[in-house]
């Protein structure tokens, strides 16, 4: 199976140019490419993976990668998808945004490859020396208001009852320039991007072929969206960032593990680099028996590990395991708290648990695991209360400070799955 044949196969093709001719343009060797990221906020979510890992599977099958930082394009705002105005970002707060990505970007795309290394650009390096009358005359003039006006992203928005205004409208035209650009200065042939990215690509191909009399190809991916419809990545807490200071790795993990059965095929195919027979494999495993969850655990391994890496998968691990009984040993506090925010939280004074304690009892209805110490003391002695994961009878247990986790938590436990922390103050 050719590259392009498994992008198809993936589900990783909206639209193209022209697949015939880039089908056999891909065949004569390799191919640089750039996809565009405008640093709207200080980092990339879950929804920008797609762009990352179509540009590195062209670079595992050879091809030469570029990831432009919108450093420039950012200062405009992109209209596609937005029936709003951006607010404009400070030139500060962009050089920041700029920075933060720079690092995600670094992490999917090898920048040391033999032979093909992948390359991060900011277009502002560009962009920014040209002036607004040089603009008009080396690129505005080679656009039709008409063809503008009739691209998506500017109808859609002209049809509301925001608007557009000239800033956003002019979006399209920087774009271009960027493709125009990378063309002419590194032979960049192929600009990838989602489908809502169709009248921005499509406007530096026309951009090029104008100008330069040269080819140059457009590739659009879907975008990628839950089964309700609604936007990927987007959950009642806002996006799924891949900086782990705003998502933690466990709770990244978590989104792909609690992936929909109906979308986890697709999300296999479109968020891994797992090939064919192995993916088939576990959607045949998935549809005998789904309960186990087999697909979604390894969705959620194999994004987790690309975006954060092994050791950060390692211990997301660990911390799921904490919530099916496993043990502590080797746990640390930063694993801890990662779980603390999926279970419901009783603060309770430290100074309660100096001496000989507090009984366990007592405990257990301060956290709301049991209605009263009658029930408390008839769950201890019937086995099924557990104090830090272990299991304890004992209806006249004493819990002291010497049972505290990282000298703050503790972590009980009801029967299977029922659990409360303890945060001391």
């Amino acid at each position: 199976m050719t590259l392009l044949e498994d992008l198809q196969w993936r589900g990783l093709l909206a639209d193209c140019t022209d697949l015939a001719a880039l089908t056999k343009r891909v065949a004569e060797g390799p191919v640089t490419l750039y996809c565009g990221f405008d640093p709207t906020g200080d980092s990339l979510h879950v929804g920008h993976l797609m762009g990352q890992l179509t540009l590195r599977r062209f670079q595992l099958a050879g091809h030469r990668p570029i990831a432009v930082a919108g450093g420039a394009t950012g200062m405009i705002g992109d209209p596609s998808g937005k029936s709003a105005e951006r607010n404009l970002l400070t030139p500060e707060q962009l050089a920041h945004n700029v920075a933060a990505i720079t690092g995600q970007l670094n992490q999917l795309l090898d920048f040391h490859a033999a032979g093909n290394p992948a390359r991060l650009m900011n277009n502002a390096d560009w962009t920014a020396p040209v002036s607004y009358l040089d603009f008009l005359r080396e690129v505005g003039k080679y656009f039709s208001l008409n063809v503008m006006l009739a691209k998506d992203s500017v109808k859609n928005r002209m049809e509301g009852e925001a608007g557009i205004s000239y800033t956003e409208f002019s979006y399209q035209l920087l774009q271009a320039y960027d493709f125009f650009h990378l063309r002419q200065t590194v032979q960049c042939e192929l600009q990838i991007g989602g489908s809502d990215q169709w009248g921005n690509i499509t406007a530096g191909t026309d951009f090029i072929r104008k100008k330069l009399g040269t080819s140059a190809w457009g590739w659009t991916f879907p975008l990628i969206t839950k089964a309700d419809g609604t936007k990927f990545g987007k959950t009642e807490g806002g996006a799924v960032w891949l900086d782990p200071k705003k998502t933690s790795p466990y709770r990244f993990y978590q989104f792909f593990v609690n992936t929909e059965d109906g979308k986890v095929s697709e999300y296999l195919r479109k968020f891994t680099f797992l090939d064919r027979p192995r993916i088939e494999e576990l959607e045949a495993v998935h549809a005998a028996n789904p309960g186990p969850r087999e697909a979604h655990k390894a969705l959620a391994r194999e994004v987790t590990r690309l975006v954060h890496g092994q050791a950060a998968l390692d211990a997301t691990l660990k911390a799921s395991e904490i919530l099916f009984g496993g043990s502590l040993d080797g746990v640390t506090e930063d694993i801890f708290k990662d779980i603390v925010g999926e279970i419901p939280t009783k603060g309770l004074e430290r100074s309660r648990l100096v001496g000989p304690g507090l009984a366990l009892t007592d405990l257990l209805v301060h956290s709301g695991l049991c209605p009263s110490k009658g029930q408390a003391r008839k769950d201890l002695e019937g086995g099924g209360i557990y104090l830090n994961n272990v299991r304890t009878a004992e209806a006249t247990r004493a819990v002291t400070a010497g049972d505290l986790l990282f000298g703050k938590y503790l972590l009980l436990r009801k029967g299977k799955r029922t659990y409360a922390v303890i945060n001391t103050v």
